[in-house]
């Protein structure tokens, strides 16, 4: 049923009257409320499905609707195949930067007719080649001798080698590796006792690998956490949180990131206390990040939102009724792809003088044309073009 004008302009006199930050929690709580509509509305009808090209949802929410067989799609749409393209500089074909050792082979006879009386060498052609050597774990005795002292009678024990640690059954850098497997490359332990036994047919029981996990756990541990304390320091700092399960309960890990560093804070919540946990309660430099609302009204000097986010909220934006939807969402629809234009070719060609020189002209006209549009829309995209302002 439709309200009275009256109700309706008293209404707009109420939400005008609001602060930005009471604003931004009405439309977050509308968002949610649509979204949920129109996951009901999807079940259904059986379509009209959000994906992460329409929403902020996470693109792993999209295998949820994957079809189970593979479409054929025109060979003009087909993604291109994985691996090196047409043009691209090679790496491995310029060397490794280090000759381990060097074999040469000779020729003993001419292959041509059969004569055994050859020049002295004409040509050499070079080839390197990695290899995974027949026996990449090495099972080494060390023997520590003693010895008396002839002067004081003192008994003098050698010094075991570098890397090896007296009472433990791995060399430093064998642990180093298999730390870096199960927790970088997430190997299980059962496959790092079968990676040990194919490489060097050696046993290494679970509870080995565990205490050595544990050790070097405990030996980064002040590593760590210096860098906890000089990452809030940086100019800018990328922070994310994502859903991870331990032992069937849901938990948080958050992870915050820059130039040279990624850093892993665990967490029972995904509120604003651990973002202050990690940074503090201020940040002096700038805050990238997604546009979760824990992000928004922290004590920062600049954010950087997710561009590939608000390209999201526009396309959405670009397919709602109104007067200026269409429009404006077509011109910051625009302006975003530009600007991720503009981006590769700087990453291709590092040209900064180039790059800067765009992102002054690009300043200018999107200030221009939230200025244009910023009165002229509804509070839902009012709140996404105060996303760009912050």
């Amino acid at each position: 049923m439709k309200k009275p004008a009256a109700t309706r302009q008293k209404e707009k006199t109420e939400i005008e009257q609001l602060s930005q930050a009471e604003l931004v929690e009405m439309v977050l709580a509308l968002q949610k409320i649509i979204e949920e509509l129109q996951e009901k509305l999807a079940i259904a009808t059986g379509k009209g499905r959000t994906t992460s090209q329409t929403s902020s949802k996470p693109p792993s929410r999209d295998l949820l609707h994957k079809p189970e067989k593979p479409t054929v799609k025109p060979e003009a749409d087909q993604k291109k195949k994985p691996g090196g393209q047409p043009g691209h500089q090679g790496k491995t074909r310029k060397g490794f930067g280090r000759v381990d050792r060097t074999e040469i082979s000779s020729p003993n006879i001419c292959q041509n007719c059969g004569s055994q009386e050859l020049s002295e060498v004409i040509n050499i052609h070079r080839q390197q080649v990695a290899s995974l050597v027949a026996k990449p774990i090495e099972v080494v005795e060390y023997q520590t001798q003693s010895c008396k002292c002839l002067e004081c009678g003192a008994v003098v024990r050698g010094e075991p080698p570098l890397g090896i640690v007296p009472g433990q059954d791995l060399s430093v850098n064998l642990q180093a590796l298999l730390v870096w497997l199960g927790n970088y490359g997430h190997l299980s332990y059962s496959k790092l006792t079968e990676l040990l036994w194919e490489l060097g047919r050696i046993e290494v029981g679970v509870g080995t690998l565990q205490k050595t996990n544990q050790r070097v756990a405990a030996a980064v541990e002040p590593a760590i956490n210096a860098l906890w304390k000089w990452a809030p320091l940086q100019l800018n700092v990328h922070v994310d949180e994502t859903p991870w399960c331990v032992m069937g309960v849901k938990e948080w890990l958050w992870t915050a990131r820059g130039e040279g560093f990624c850093l892993f804070h665990a967490a029972d919540t995904r509120g604003r206390v651990e973002l202050e946990t990690m940074l503090g309660r201020e940040f002096a430099g700038v805050l990238s990040s997604d546009d979760f609302s824990v992000y928004n009204g922290g004590k920062v000097a600049a954010q950087q939102k997710c561009l590939a986010h608000l390209r999201r909220h526009f396309k959405r934006v670009l397919g709602l009724p109104g007067d200026n939807n269409a429009a404006v969402a077509q011109i910051f629809l625009s302006l975003i792809d530009e600007a991720f234009r503009a981006h590769e070719s700087w990453r291709k060609t590092k040209e900064q003088l180039t790059y800067d020189s765009w992102a002054q002209d690009f300043k200018i006209r999107l200030n221009k044309a939230l200025a244009t549009w910023l009165n002229q829309v509804g509070y839902a995209l009012l709140f996404v073009t105060q996303i760009l302002t912050r």
